[in-house]
C-alpha cells in the first residue's frame, strides 16, 4: 500500500533539489502535491518532468511575503480538499557569507527566506490542521542547524538555529493537538545550492555527499508515520562528513 495515499502535501523550494526529489517521492507514494517556488517556469518544468497530471499542481511563491504563503495554502486547499503535510523546503545562500561581508541588507534577505518562510507557511496551514486534529509538518533544516560553524555563513547558520528551534517548540506546544513537527538536518547536499559557495566544490566531492534523494527519502520517513508516532529530530549526514 502507498504510504500516503489520500494525503495532500504542500512543498516548498519545490523547483529542484531536496523539493522536486520530496515531490517526486510522495507522487509516487499517493499523495497529490503542490509545489512552490519563486520561478513558476522552473515550476513548470518540473511539472512536465514528473509526469503526474492533475496529481501535481505549482504555485509562484515567495516565502519571504507572508501573503504568498497564506495564499499557496489556500491555492492548496481550493485544489485539493486540505493539506496534510507541510515541507518548508525553501532556503538560500550567498557566496559573501562571512560576518565581514554581509551587509543588513544581505542578513534580512537570508533571515527572510531561511527563516521567516518556514513561519509564513507554517501559520498559514495550521487552523486547518487544528480544526481536524491532525497534519504533519516537516522543516528541511541544515546541520548548519545543530552544529555553528563558518562554513555555512552567519546568516544561513542563524537562521537554521531559528528553523530549528520554531520547529521544536511547536511541537512542544501542540503535543496534545494532533499536530506534529520534525526537524530534518541534512548534511552536504548535492544541490544547486552549491553554486553559492565561496570556492566551487568539486566532482569528488560532490560523488560522496548526499544526493537529494537521500534527504527525501528522509522526510518521507517521518510523513508517514502513523499519528501516536513523532520524530522530533532527525540528522542525515554523509558518511565521509564528520558530525561534531
Amino acid at each position: 500500500m502507498s504510504k500516503l495515499a489520500g494525503r495532500v502535501a504542500v512543498v516548498t523550494g519545490g523547483g529542484s533539489g531536496v523539493g522536486k526529489a520530496t515531490a517526486a517521492l510522495f507522487l509516487k507514494e499517493g499523495a497529490k502535491v503542490v509545489i512552490a517556488g519563486r520561478d513558476a517556469a522552473k515550476l513548470a518544468a518540473v511539472a512536465a518532468e514528473l509526469k503526474a497530471g492533475d496529481n501535481l499542481r505549482t504555485q509562484a511563491t515567495d516565502v519571504t511575503k507572508a501573503e504568498q504563503c497564506q495564499a499557496l495554502i489556500d491555492s492548496a486547499t481550493k485544489a485539493f480538499g486540505r493539506v496534510d503535510v507541510l515541507v518548508n523546503n525553501a532556503g538560500t545562500n550567498i557566496k559573501d557569507r562571512t560576518l565581514r561581508e554581509l551587509t543588513p541588507e544581505s542578513w534580512d534577505m537570508m533571515i527572510r527566506t531561511n527563516l521567516d518562510g518556514a513561519f509564513y507557511c507554517t501559520k498559514a496551514v495550521l487552523p486547518q490542521m487544528f480544526e481536524r486534529k491532525d497534519g504533519v509538518i516537516v522543516n528541511v533544516v541544515s546541520v548548519a542547524g545543530k552544529r555553528a560553524n563558518p562554513l555555512g555563513g552567519a546568516a544561513y547558520v542563524a537562521a537554521k538555529f531559528g528553523m530549528g528551534a520554531l520547529g521544536l517548540v511547536l511541537a512542544g506546544e501542540e503535543k496534545d493537538s494532533g499536530v506534529r513537527v520534525s526537524n530534518v538536518y541534512p548534511g552536504e547536499i548535492d544541490t544547486p545550492i552549491l553554486a553559492a559557495r565561496p570556492r566551487p566544490v568539486s566532482e569528488e566531492q560532490r560523488a560522496v555527499i548526499l544526493k537529494p534523494e537521500d534527504v527525501a527519502d528522509a522526510v518521507l520517513f517521518v510523513a508517514a508515520l502513523p499519528p501516536r508516532v513523532s520524530v522530533p529530530e532527525l540528522v542525515i549526514k554523509p558518511t565521509a562528513q564528520m558530525y561534531w
